[in-house]
């Protein structure tokens, strides 16, 4: 009977080292499938005022997914909008001395034709015999005096109206920088993405450079890995990979990447690496884009798997 129990108690003893050491040997074989390791990095985006004032709204949390160009809050452009309508003013001022060249130059021009109808008449005298010589003179003198007043009032005229235009551009100029100035006081998202941290709250005064939050395209992240020599003759710009992370004790996921960037430069494994003969090794850091589908993080580790064949 105690041969029995004995024998038993062997067995399972014997059952159990067997599934340990599958156990270790399935952990270790997994782990050298992997062709490298990396982190998930993500593009991240510090976005800064670019206006002083106090802030006006701003809603912004952490964590919150926002689209491109979406506007999160706003900054006071009173002074801006003020200064805006007081270069309007001198711009439609400007405006009103704009002199009007036809009602200018009208007296001249009748003169002109009164002058040429004389000359008429005083040729058809001349014809008759009834006027002499000096008389034609006369009018063709006054009319050559008349045209030459004209001409210059003319160029007066045009010589001020384009000082107006030239001054009434620069003007022009002024409002178009406003306007720009009056954009800037809109806090904006530059890309879609998820607010990782927020650095200011609404009512505090901001400055152009001060950061107000920061964000990150978390649906677009990168694992920055990092291959030893003998590895670049299995991998290129745009192949195919897998990468696999675990999520806990027993779980795990894969995602589908795409080799985005290879440096063309060697460097030491970085200190991250435990062992120091590790970090003594050249190697070459990669970039693999992998689109996350919600369950990736910055910061987390992931294996990287070259696909056999996709070259």
């Amino acid at each position: 009977m105690k041969a029995n129990i004995n024998t038993q108690r062997n067995s399972k003893f014997i059952l159990l080292g067997l599934a340990i050491s599958t156990l270790f040997i399935s952990c270790g074989k997994s782990k050298d499938d992997a062709d490298a390791s990396g982190t998930f990095e993500a593009t991240e985006v510090i976005v800064s005022a670019e206006a002083s004032g106090k802030i006006l709204s701003f809603d912004v949390e952490e964590g919150e997914r926002l689209t491109a160009n979406q506007q999160v809050g706003t900054i006071d452009s009173t002074q801006l909008y003020l200064r805006k309508q007081q270069i309007l003013s001198s711009k439609k001022s400007l405006q009103s001395r704009r002199p009007d060249v036809k009602k200018q130059i009208a007296a001249i021009e009748q003169q002109i034709i009164t002058a040429k109808t004389e000359r008429k008449r005083v040729e058809n005298l001349l014809k008759a015999n009834a006027a002499n010589k000096k008389q034609l003179d006369d009018v063709n003198a006054q009319i050559a005096l008349l045209e030459k007043q004209l001409d210059a009032q003319k160029t007066a005229l045009e010589t001020t109206n384009q000082g107006i235009t030239e001054d009434s551009e620069g003007v022009s100029l002024q409002v178009a920088q406003i306007d720009d100035q009056l954009h800037k006081c809109k806090i904006v998202s530059p890309i879609a993405g998820t607010v990782l941290l927020k650095y200011a709250e609404m009512g505090e005064v901001a400055a152009p450079g001060k950061a107000l939050f920061k964000i990150a395209d978390t649906n677009n992240m990168i694992l920055r890995a990092y291959i030893t020599a003998d590895q670049l003759t299995k991998i290129k710009v745009g192949q195919k990979v897998i990468i696999s992370t675990d999520f806990g004790k027993d779980d795990s996921k894969q995602f589908d990447g795409t080799v985005a960037w290879i440096a063309n430069k060697a460097e030491f494994t970085p200190k991250t690496i435990q062992t120091r003969d590790e970090r003594a090794n050249l190697v070459y850091s990669v970039k693999i884009n992998v689109k996350n589908d919600g369950y990736l993080k910055i910061g987390m580790y992931g294996d990287l798997k070259l696909i056999v064949g996709s070259r």
